[in-house]
């Protein structure tokens, strides 16, 4: 029957025989005989306990297992004996500890050491075997096509995912046993790092610091704006990556979808080429603009991945002149396209047709718009550019930019004046567009029947198309628009004022059309010096004054009474 004794091992109590803890005991005084007069003997000590505390934890059955021989030397096995241990000579050290003392596989931890905030990126690429920068670049797609979850992933994974901080969490980490001769490498790595620290600093300036209280607050606030800039730098190198990935996908879609239609044809197809004023396939434009904009782009967003790992290696400069030299070639091929577009439509021209309308002023001018069923179901489907199909399946392109102009003439009959305008690169290009434009009209009697739509060859593409209606009419022209004329009428209301709430009659009277029968809260032609005449209206009492002084005082009064605009009486037969 053996003595049992507490002890504490790396902060846990283990319940342990007289044997096991005499060869336990043995053991830790040989490995620090080992590492007598080693740097930082210490800290491998305290993290081997924390590693054999580990081991023994994992062979606990309960509570109350009492730590035997056997579990000793079971962890000696993995630990590897101390006199096994040369520094100089790891491969032959490594090959003395059996298949279970190397442990291979890999614990997640973060590292917060190497890593930029939380160290969670860092820790995964240990985990995985990869670059960390590319853990980064997967969070950062999972922020943008993800919808945030990216960032949410990270904080969870910061949160449930601990700290590498003693040597053996580090050595699991990237996968390496956690064994003395490894332990004491990792710490002499980290004593070693923290002795060329202090080689290199600057002793004389150090004093200097420290013999003025001023400057060692100069010193902390510019280490605190320091860290604020490195915050914003890493912060600037997200929304770098972010807006230029997203960009270079966009653009990247464009070259597929821009005037491609081998695979899809994309509804809005026929009306970028219609905007497509050279001869050049549209899929030339995606393929400059995924160049001229994506190359600025694709750096801005290397940039980005700079600032986040300042380490990653360069593309290199072959890679940065040839890159360099495409966007100076595709930059100069854009602007001389876009000065060919803008010669595209930098002349208007127009066809004229002119036709007599045989009534005379006493008979009345009936004027109305219509549509056509086959291209629209109402009068109020207005499109100023739309791509249909006729009958027999030709491709034409339809507009409702038609308006009507009512004017004076000083001919005998009313005529109608149909001009049609298009622009080109030059008169004669803009004459030829612009007498290809389809209008109808017709005159039956004394009707005049406008479309209120004209039709184009797709060919012809959309160069400024419109179609204006001008109705001159004579002096005493009777005049009646149908209600379909309001969404049209582009006249001078001086002269002609369209109402809008009936089917009224108009005549030329002098420099304007008026309307005769329109009522008189509509009628806008009453003017300062025009008087309103009432007629067959009655006043029961009459009684003006002028500077106070009275000048007609009557009774009942029948007949004539006339107003001024402001409904005052000025006159009464």
């Amino acid at each position: 029957m053996n003595k049992t004794v507490n002890i504490n091992l790396g902060g846990m109590v283990f319940h342990i025989d007289e044997d096991a803890y005499l060869k336990l005991t043995r053991y830790f005084d040989a490995i620090k005989r080992s590492l007598n007069n080693s740097s930082g003997q210490d800290e491998i000590i305290k993290d081997i306990e924390m590693r054999v505390s580990e081991l023994l934890i994992e062979k606990q059955k309960s509570d109350k297992h009492v730590v035997g021989l056997k579990d000793v030397e079971e962890v000696i096995t993995v630990m590897g004996q101390p006199e096994d241990y040369i520094l100089e000579d790891e491969e032959k050290t490594n090959q003395s500890f059996n298949d279970y003392g190397n442990r291979k596989h890999k614990k997640l931890y973060r590292d917060k050491e190497k890593g930029m905030i939380g160290g969670v990126a860092t820790g995964l690429g240990h985990y995985f075997g990869i670059d960390a920068v590319w853990i980064k670049i997967l969070f950062l797609v999972f922020v943008f096509a993800g919808f945030g979850t990216g960032i949410l992933a990270y904080f969870v994974l910061w949160i449930v995912t601990p700290e590498a901080v003693t040597t053996s969490e580090k050595l699991e980490m990237t996968g390496e046993p956690v064994t003395i001769s490894n332990i004491e490498k990792k710490v002499r790595e980290e004593i070693e790092s923290l002795s060329d620290k202090f080689k290199n600093a600057d002793y004389d300036a150090m004093g200097n610091q420290v013999k003025s209280g001023a400057e060692r607050i100069s010193s902390s606030f510019g280490d605190f704006i320091m860290t604020v800039f490195k915050i914003f730098a890493k912060f600037l190198g997200v929304i770098l990556i972010m807006s230029g990935l997203s960009i270079l996908i966009m653009l990247l879609i464009g070259v597929f979808t821009l005037g491609t239609n081998i695979f899809i044809d994309f509804p809005w197809q026929n009306f970028v080429e219609a905007g497509n004023f050279t001869d050049y396939p549209l899929w030339s434009f995606g393929l400059l603009m995924f160049f001229a904009v994506g190359i600025p782009f694709f750096f801005l967003t290397l940039l980005g991945f700079k600032l986040l790992s300042p380490n990653l290696k360069s593309i290199g400069n072959i890679t940065k002149y040839t890159l360099l030299a495409i966007w100076i070639i595709a930059v100069a091929i854009t602007i001389s396209i876009g000065i060919k577009q803008a010669t595209e439509i930098s002349y208007d021209n127009r066809s004229l047709e002119k036709k007599i309308l045989n009534i005379s002023t006493k008979d009345t001018l009936f004027v109305k718009f219509r549509y056509n069923d086959y291209y629209a179901k109402d009068l109020n489907h207005h499109r100023e550019f739309e791509f249909v199909q006729d009958s027999a399946n030709n491709q034409l392109i339809y507009s409702n930019d038609v308006r009507l102009h009512v004017l004076r003439t000083d001919e005998a009959a009313p005529y109608i004046q149909i001009e049609k305008t298009a622009r080109g690169n030059s008169l004669s290009s803009a004459k030829q567009r612009a007498e290809k434009i389809n209008y109808k009209y017709q005159i039956n009697g004394n009707h005049l029947v406008l479309d209120n739509y004209f039709l184009t060859d797709v060919k012809n593409k959309f160069r400024g198309q419109e179609v204006d209606v001008y109705l001159y009419l004579p002096e005493g022209q009777l005049f009646k628009p149908d209600t379909s004329v309001q969404d049209y009428d582009d006249s001078e209301n001086d002269f002609f004022n369209l109402h809008f709430s009936g089917n009224y009659n108009y005549k030329v009277e002098g420099s304007k059309i008026k309307c005769l029968n329109c009522p008189s809260n509509e009628n806008d032609y009453n003017d300062s010096d025009e008087e309103n005449v009432i007629e067959n209206d009655s006043v029961n009492e009459v009684s003006i004054k002028i500077n106070g002084k009275e000048v007609l005082n009557g009774k009942k009064t029948n007949g004539r009474l006339t107003t001024d605009k402001n409904g005052v009486i000025i006159k009464i037969n």
